[in-house]
């Protein structure tokens, strides 16, 4: 049985372990957090939502962030401060500009094909995430930005989303919950949400029930190859002894860990955390919950994102270039409270918990499914603003990808056998 270590524990380091481990391989998952998905796979906007599948990569993007520089509470906020690999990040997303619409098509087809497996892994293992097939509604104040969003929304159905133009009053009639006056939306019936956190931990359970093992409160340190094999040092929580792991096969799936990870094995992996930010607001009473939508919406003006989660609403958005900080500010909150009540006078915000997540994003905005330089190594991560969306077919081509590698070793060594007879 071939042994498998799997580095992070997020939502696409879970649904690989999960993967694999129904295909036989003997799964181990290390992370540094006792538990999974306790960073960005803990308090997304829980969109699973292939409408959201446009890359990031064109010039109105660079033209609104270098008009919201300087403003605290934009949207879009990007640290000046010099790091080569953040420059050089921008640099290649820059470049990838050409890219957008060929881009934009694959992560939609990807978007699309990822629902089935994600519901299938839910149904087979009974996991509860606070699921609303409902789709996502995307909401437009002008004509402008409205015309514009149709213009994408021709990539997007190109991809085999179906996905259409509805009007104020059909807009309203989807989510009655909507009382804000607004030009015209897009709307598509097919997207869902869910709590990413409760899917993710449901199903690092369903590992363990497969055999899978589990290392936690642990850090890679340093990685080692000696042929085909592979020794992992670890470093445990609080003093404890440090560790090592053999392994067949590596695959990292460490989200923004994947650069340092990388590195240790020779590779280069050019994912940069981009922050995002999200509100919980707990739904204490009836009048709260009688207002909340149901349908996820997206306000395609202030980049914010909502979900339904039975007792909670969530609301998330904006897009920070600040590195590794973890910090959560409350000027980048507050802009999230303050749509939530503008929108949504009838909701109470007494207890809203914040949280901040990086995103692993690479320059193109596409995840990376790859071998490493060395015998072994494997990539599943750079899924950027999509990873919850994405997460399920990744883990499926991953899988693919091990089984080729798997056969074609067994032919090599077939064939050196058979040369030396």
């Amino acid at each position: 049985m071939s042994r498998v270590v799997i580095i992070g524990a997020g939502i696409t380091g879970i649904t690989t372990a999960y993967t694999l481990a129904k295909r036989g391989y003997a799964v181990t998952v290390i992370d540094k957090h006792r538990d999974a998905a306790m960073e960005t796979s803990f308090a997304n906007g829980g969109q699973l939502s292939a409408s959201n599948a446009e890359v990031w990569n064109n010039t109105a993007t660079v033209a609104k962030g270098l008009r919201w520089l300087g403003k605290r509470n934009a949207p879009l906020l990007f640290n000046p401060a010099f790091s080569w690999h953040k420059y050089g990040w921008i640099a290649a997303f820059v470049r990838n500009i050409p890219n957008h619409q060929a881009n934009t098509i694959e992560t939609t087809r990807l978007a699309i094909e990822a629902r089935q497996y994600l519901y299938d892994m839910a149904e087979k293992e009974q996991i509860q995430f606070d699921l609303e097939k409902r789709g996502i509604l995307h909401i437009y104040y002008d004509r402008d930005s409205f015309d514009k969003a149709v213009k994408t929304n021709a990539l997007l159905q190109a991809g085999g989303l179906e996905r259409y133009a509805v009007t104020r009053e059909e807009a309203k009639a989807i989510e009655p919950a909507l009382t804000q006056d607004f030009f015209a939306g897009l709307y598509t019936p097919s997207d869902a949400t869910g709590d990413i956190h409760k899917f993710t931990s449901g199903l690092a359970a369903a590992c363990r029930r497969l055999g899978g093992r589990f290392e936690m409160d642990a850090s890679v340190t340093a990685i080692s190859t000696a042929g085909q094999q592979h020794r992992i040092a670890l470093a445990r929580y609080a003093h404890a002894e440090p560790g090592v792991i053999e392994a067949d096969q590596i695959v990292v799936c460490a989200g923004t860990g994947s650069h340092a990870i990388a590195r240790m094995l020779g590779d280069r992996m050019n994912v940069y955390p981009v922050k995002g930010y999200s509100i919980s607001v707990h739904l204490d009473d009836a009048d709260s919950l009688a207002a909340t939508p149901r349908v996820s919406l997206l306000d395609e003006d202030a980049k914010i994102v909502t979900s339904f989660l039975g007792d909670r609403f969530r609301v998330a958005g904006t897009a920070e270039f600040n590195g590794y900080n973890k910090d959560i500010r409350a000027d980048r909150v507050q802009p999230l409270v303050d749509w939530t009540r503008r929108l949504f006078p009838d909701i109470s915000t007494r207890r809203v918990v914040p949280w901040c997540g990086l995103r692993p994003m690479m320059p193109d905005m596409m995840p990376r499914v790859c071998r490493g330089r060395k015998a072994g190594v494997f990539y599943n991560t750079g899924h950027g603003h999509l990873g919850w969306t994405l997460s399920a077919i990744t883990a499926q081509r991953l899988a693919r990808l091990l089984e080729e590698s798997s056969q074609r070793s067994t032919l090599q060594k077939s064939s050196s056998q058979s040369a030396v007879a």
